[in-house]
């Protein structure tokens, strides 16, 4: 078993790795920026490192300044969390060639399924339905592209080869925004990912996004834990997610869970990792995966009882999973709401002093938050404050605590996302499941 971890990351994520490590005995080193240095992991891991200030590019994202640490602690492997380098092939070479151990997924995955365009093609061969697009970077003719967006059919989607996080991606309605939409996704992706190739995808009508878990140790062995529905977004950025995902059966469920072990099997991937898809007219088409702990994992580990973060450590230590598909079982429904420090309505960043911080309680609750009374969130970084997740025997029960849990929760001195929740939670269509990706854009008028 690994002896001890260091934590490349901050945050809620930090923390939750934080208690994982600590339930299994393993040492923790928290590395923090300097203006996360009263943060609440820094002071319960049993050393923390400085590595540098606030600005990510010099902290959190400082590949030598992340290695140099694990170097003077005496580390023995890194756990990247999500976001910063968790999905960077460079960083995961790099863990492994100074000599620690990487937990993810190997770096040759990391790199085939960081690249949209790469992903596609290989979930194609290992026999996953896409969606209908261009099949590979489009060029700068304009009427080759013309013609290739007719036959793929409007609305299309133009999206950025290297995107991810809901960047990097415009909706075309018409041959007249066909240009100049995508000129401006090629300038976004080359501001933010240092590439500018982009592809064209179809605009699937009234799509959920539904995610498949899986889990693969180093021998082979791979289970899927199941699904989550995360229709609940703005601008591909996630507010509230489910498990499992309402109204899919466990046949449906069963067969793309089958899928995507094999799949996996098919790119020779281990570590836990989560299968994107968008449902469209009884369709599932896959859109990308994700090589690292999601946020949503907790509804996951409600409905299963099984700590997804744990099995990380078990299989980067070189350990057999010791899970069978024909043993993991979904238990009631389990809902998560992501409480971000942003208002309500426009959901504009609001960074600040929280100056009272009441978390919620009961049975069936569950809270992962690093905030406290008095801390001061930075500017800096993502304004995710906590995840409030409720479980309970079926949706409606769950509904009812996840409720009953934002009417207890007390965040003073900033604007919250908790208002917009518990709208969310009021509407009709949403207690009826009766949801889409566009939900919450359609509520909030935008």
């Amino acid at each position: 078993m690994i002896e001890k971890v260091v934590i490349a990351n901050r945050g809620e994520i930090a923390l939750r790795i934080l208690r994982a490590c600590r339930d299994l005995g393993i040492s923790t080193v928290a590395l923090h920026s300097e203006s996360d240095s009263t943060a609440k992991y820094v002071a319960l891991a049993d050393e923390s490192v400085c590595i540098g200030p606030a600005e990510s590019e010099l902290s959190y994202l400082n590949i030598p300044a992340v290695i140099a640490a694990a170097e003077v602690t005496d580390a023995s492997a890194i756990h990247p969390g999500y976001g910063f380098l968790a999905e960077n092939p460079d960083f995961a070479e790099r863990v492994e060639e100074s000599g620690f151990i990487f937990i993810g997924p190997p770096a040759h995955a990391v790199r085939s399924m960081g690249n949209k365009l790469e992903a596609i093609r290989v979930m194609r061969e290992a026999g996953l339905n896409c969606v209908p697009g261009s099949e590979g970077p489009i060029s700068n003719d304009l009427d080759e592209n013309r013609k290739l967006a007719e036959e793929i059919g409007y609305p299309i989607l133009i999206k950025a080869s290297a995107g991810g996080g809901g960047k990097g991606m415009r909706l075309v309605s018409s041959e007249a925004e066909l240009e100049q939409n995508i000129a401006i996704t090629q300038g976004e992706a080359k501001q933010a990912f240092g590439d500018s190739t982009v592809y064209m995808e179809k605009f699937l009508i009234k799509p959920r996004h539904i995610e498949i878990q899986v889990v693969a140790d180093k021998f082979g062995n791979i289970v899927h834990l199941g699904d989550r529905e995360c229709s609940i977004q703005r601008r591909r950025q996630k507010l509230i997610e489910e498990a499992p995902a309402p109204g899919l059966d466990e046949a449906t469920r069963n067969r793309i869970g089958a899928l995507c072990v094999e799949a996996c099997h098919h790119v020779g991937y281990f570590g836990v990792g989560t299968f994107e898809f968008l449902l469209s007219q009884g369709e599932f088409y896959f859109i990308e995966m994700n090589t690292r702990i999601q946020v949503e994992h907790p509804v996951t580990e409600c409905v299963t009882g099984i700590d997804i973060v744990k099995q990380q450590i078990y299989i980067a230590s070189d350990l057999k999973l010791k899970l069978r598909q024909k043993d993991i079982k979904l238990k009631g429904h389990a809902i998560e709401c992501r409480i971000n420090a942003e208002h309500p309505q426009t959901l504009m960043p609001s960074p600040g002093t929280i100056t009272q911080f009441h978390l919620p309680g009961g049975p069936g609750v569950r809270v992962d938050s690093h905030a406290y009374s008095r801390y001061e969130i930075p500017i800096h970084y993502d304004s995710l404050l906590a995840k409030v997740i409720t479980h309970g025997q079926n949706r409606t029960e769950a509904l009812a605590r996840m409720d009953g849990a934002l009417q207890e929760m007390v965040v003073d001195g900033v604007h919250t996302t908790i208002p917009l929740h518990r709208r969310i939670l009021e509407q009709t269509k949403f207690q009826k499941a009766d949801i889409d990706i566009l939900f919450l854009e359609h509520l909030l008028g935008t």
